[in-house]
This record gives structure tokens, sequence and C-alpha cells, in this order.
């Protein structure tokens, strides 16, 4: 195989959201500074975040990140971070999956118990501490940019007529924050597209009508996620779906929208420093944070956020774009959530033409478990071999 273009990555898990990790192969990115380099990559490089992010080497939901030599003394690298929806300022579960890989790969050198990293980012020095244990990762601590409320009820007509109040808040991403109640409809996954529909139209009549612009750096503007917070939560505890241009739910909790939610609390005077706050997302996940201490950004009172996890789990992975490909940077044609509405019908329609094979292959489940538990090689194979056989049989149709 000749390939143009080779890219290493090791591809990470926090909480329910994946983070690819670039470690090589793109080179170092023009920029003084991060957050210059983000702009150049906006400008010039956006080809590689549709490669890695859309099918068929990435998914509707998928998110990464570019290691970069660091721009400022203090920092062991430069970080930059990609998803679906673009290239973000700051990451917060994207960050626990740098630090992990950076951790268990060696790329660091390894500290037990706790080996601090500082990284650079476009949004600013960002540390995270990641306890060790005979080598591996166990746990991350986020400390997150100065974060801020930059309004509290504001309003935002949609394109229904109706007019809805949110509230505004930065942690590294700008974030529209308001109780799903507003829009009438349950906390309930299986509502997720009814749900998904208002967060897209709030996000737009938010970025048409007074988009956000950070006071230190005009280049972060605008809204990509919407939080929507369940009936019931607190100050203590908060759930939410996130909803995520052009159109998905973030599985973790947000990184950054829960420094967001913490500094929009903290601005309506229900969370103080030094208590533990859970933000929960939409599948369940969690992190707790706290805030640790306050600031100022351009004047404004900031607080400073600090976000306990997990750590990713990592596996190692080239990828490569060779010649033949007709479109190596993007072989989405629709917006991704069309994709897998499509995938879902397409999925229902055959279950409905194939009940016969599909039975058949459900009894073939159970012989390979027995094959499995006798420890019979040749049975195993056998099995296997007929029901793949009948997968693709199905599956093809």
């Amino acid at each position: 195989m000749r390939s143009k273009l080779v890219l290493h990555a090791v591809d990470s898990h926090t909480e329910g959201m994946p983070t690819r990790v670039i470690t090589g192969g793109v080179g170092t990115i023009p920029g003084a500074t991060m957050a210059e380099r983000r702009v150049h990559f906006m400008n010039h490089l956006d080809r590689l975040r549709t490669l890695l992010m859309y099918e068929p080497r990435g998914h509707a939901a998928m998110s990464g990140a570019i290691l970069q030599p660091a721009t400022r003394p203090d920092a062991d690298y430069g970080v930059l971070f990609i998803e679906v929806s673009g290239c973000l300022p700051m990451c917060g579960h994207g960050t626990i999956g740098v630090a992990t890989v950076l951790v268990e790969t060696g790329m660091v050198p390894v500290v037990e118990p706790v080996t601090t990293i500082r990284l650079d980012t476009p949004a600013g020095l960002v540390t995270a501490e990641v306890a060790v244990e005979n080598g591996a990762a166990t746990a991350v601590t986020l400390r997150n940019v100065p974060s801020y409320s930059v309004a509290l009820d504001r309003k935002a007509t949609l394109p229904d007529g109706r007019t809805v109040t949110y509230d505004l808040a930065y942690g590294g991403n700008f974030y529209p924050i308001l109780p799903l109640a507003a829009f009438d409809l349950p906390f309930d996954r299986a509502h997720k597209a009814e749900i998904l529909a208002p967060g897209l139209s709030l996000l737009a009549a938010a970025n048409a009508e007074e988009p956000p612009v950070h006071p230190e750096d005009p280049t972060i503007t605008g809204c990509h996620h919407v939080q929507l917070l369940a009936p019931g939560s607190t100050a203590e505890h908060s759930r939410h779906a996130m909803a995520i241009h052009p159109g998905w739910f973030d599985r973790s909790p947000c990184g950054t929208g829960t420094s967001a939610r913490m500094a929009q609390l903290h601005a309506r005077g229900e969370l103080p420093l030094d208590q533990d706050f859970v933000n929960e997302s939409f599948i369940g996940t969690a992190f707790t944070g706290r805030l640790t201490g306050t600031a100022e950004v351009a004047g404004r009172p900031a607080v400073l956020p600090r976000s306990p996890a997990g750590p990713g789990s990592p596996a190692r992975r080239s990828i490569c774009s060779t010649p033949p490909t007709p479109s190596p940077e993007a072989s989405s044609c629709e917006p991704p959530h069309g994709t897998a509405v499509r995938a879902a019908g397409s999925t229902r329609r055959r279950t409905q033409q194939g009940l016969p094979l599909l039975e058949e292959s459900a009894e073939e489940h159970h012989e390979l478990l027995d094959a499995l538990l006798a420890r019979d090689e040749e049975a195993v194979r056998a099995v296997m071999t007929r029901h793949l056989g009948h997968v693709r049989d199905l599956w093809a149709k």
C-alpha cells in the first residue's frame, strides 16, 4: 500500500466519549501561540479534522486532540482539540484522554503517585494531575482555565417564534444553559430527537442574535454546545443533555461544560467555593467538580474549576490516506446525525426482512458459548465460520 499521509494515533475513552490523540504525522502547525495555531488549522488544515473525525475513520460523536510542541516554557505539550463540530479552544474529556495517553505511552516522565502534566491549549494553560499506580493512570484531576458567567437570563427567539430564557457561561467553550422544561420535553433518551431539535435551534439563535466573544481572545467566539438541564438539577447534583452542533449529544459529562455550569451556579449565588458539584451526562456518567478560587478575566469576575475523573482507556492505531480514496478529507455527505438515522432505519428494515436468519444466528450464539466453555477449538472455528456466513448474507441485502 502506498500512502500519501500516515498519522499515528492513540484512541482513548473518557466517561463515555472517545478522544483520538494524534501523536505523530501532522508536524508543527504555524503560529506563535496555540491560539494562533488553532486559527491556522481552521483556515488551512481543516481537511485533517474531517479525515480523522468523519466516516469511515470516525463517526458522528468523534472527538480528537492533536499534540504539538508547546509554545510557552511552562507547558509540556501543546494541544489542538478537534471534533465533528469544529476545532475547539478547549476540551475537558479530551484533556483527560491526552493526559492518560501521555502517561501510558511514556511520552512524559512518569512519577508515582501523581504525574503533573501542563498543557498549552488555545484557551490557556491547563493542568492535569494524573494518579499513577504501577505505571498505569488510575484517575485524572483537571485544573481548567478561569471560567465565568457571561450573562444571566438572556433571551433568544427561536425560528418557531418562541422566546426562551437562558444563562450563558464560559468554561473553555461557551455554553447556553437552561432547563429542558423550557421546551416541554422529558429528560429521556427515548426522546433524543425531539430534544436535539430545539437545542440546535437555540444554538443558531444565540449565535445569530448575540454571539459571545472572549474578552481576551476574539478568536474564541460562538456557541457549539447547549446544556439542557434535567428536572431536579441543583448546585449539588445536576443532570443534563448536552446537544452539540451539527446534531449529536455528548456522552461524557463534559469537562468544559462542567466548568461553565459551576461558573453559572456561582454567579447565581448557589455554588460556593470548595463545595463538591456532581455533573451527570445524558447517559449517566459523571464528573465531580469544585471551585478552588476566584480570578478575573479582562476585569470580569471568574472562578477556578477543578474536576477529577477516571482515566481514558488508550489503544494505539495508525491512520493512512491512500491516493485512490475519492475524498480522503471527509466521507460524510450529510450531517452525522442524518447518517445515524439512515442506519437505524436500514437496520430496522433488514431485521423485519430477515427474522428467520436472525433466529438461526441467535441459536449459533448459544452453540458458540457451549464450544468456548468446552474449550473445543475445532467447534468454535466451525460455528464462527457458519455464523459469519449468515451475517454476511443478512446484512449485505
